[in-house]
C-alpha cells in the first residue's frame, strides 16, 4: 500500500514544481537513472564474469550479445516517454531508461573495437562507473530531497 502512496506523493510534487516553475524537476529524475544504470552496468559485469558463456539461445546459429537487450530496452522507454507523462509514469521510465543504459553500456568496449581485450575493458568500464558516480553525485541532492519527500514513512505532504 505503500507504493501507492509514494506515487501520489510524487505526482503531487511534480504537478506543484510545474505549476510553480520551479527547476530541477529533470535533474531530481537523473537520480533514480543513474542508479539503475550502476546497479545494472556492475550487475551485469559480475554475472558476464561469472557466467562467460551464458546466452539465451534464439537459434543454433544466432547469439544476441546483452547489450542488443539494452538497445531494445531504450527503444521501449523512448516510446513510453513520448507516450506517458504523469508523474509515476516519469519516475518509472527513468528506472526503465536506467536499466537499458546499464545493459547497452556494459559492452561499450565491442561498440568501439568490436573486440572484447581485458585492459580495454577495463578502462571503458572504469570511464563509464566513474560516469555513473558522477551523475549520481549530482543528482543525489535533488534526489534524495524527492525520495524524503515521496518516502511513506517521513512527514506528509500537505495539498
Amino acid at each position: 500500500m505503500f507504493i501507492i502512496d509514494i506515487f501520489s506523493r510524487m505526482r503531487r510534487t511534480i504537478h506543484q514544481k510545474v505549476l510553480d516553475k520551479e527547476p530541477g524537476l529533470y535533474v531530481s529524475l537523473i537520480f533514480p537513472i543513474s542508479v539503475a544504470f550502476l546497479l545494472t552496468f556492475v550487475g551485469a559485469r559480475i554475472f558476464s564474469h561469472l557466467y562467460p558463456d551464458f546466452y539465451i539461445p534464439w537459434s543454433k546459429t544466432i547469439r544476441i550479445h546483452h547489450y542488443a537487450y539494452g538497445f531494445f530496452v531504450l527503444a521501449a522507454s523512448g516510446y513510453l516517454a513520448l507516450i506517458f507523462s504523469g508523474p509515476r509514469a516519469k519516475f518509472l521510465i527513468s528506472l526503465l531508461h536506467g536499466f537499458g543504459l546499464g545493459l547497452a553500456f556494459d559492452e561499450f568496449g565491442i561498440w568501439l573495437k568490436l573486440s572484447d581485450s581485458n585492459p580495454a575493458r577495463w578502462s571503458y568500464d572504469g570511464f563509464l562507473v566513474m560516469s555513473g558516480l558522477f551523475l549520481f553525485v549530482i543528482s543525489a541532492g535533488p534526489g534524495l530531497k524527492m525520495l524524503k519527500i515521496l518516502w511513506p514513512f517521513g512527514p506528509r505532504l500537505r495539498t
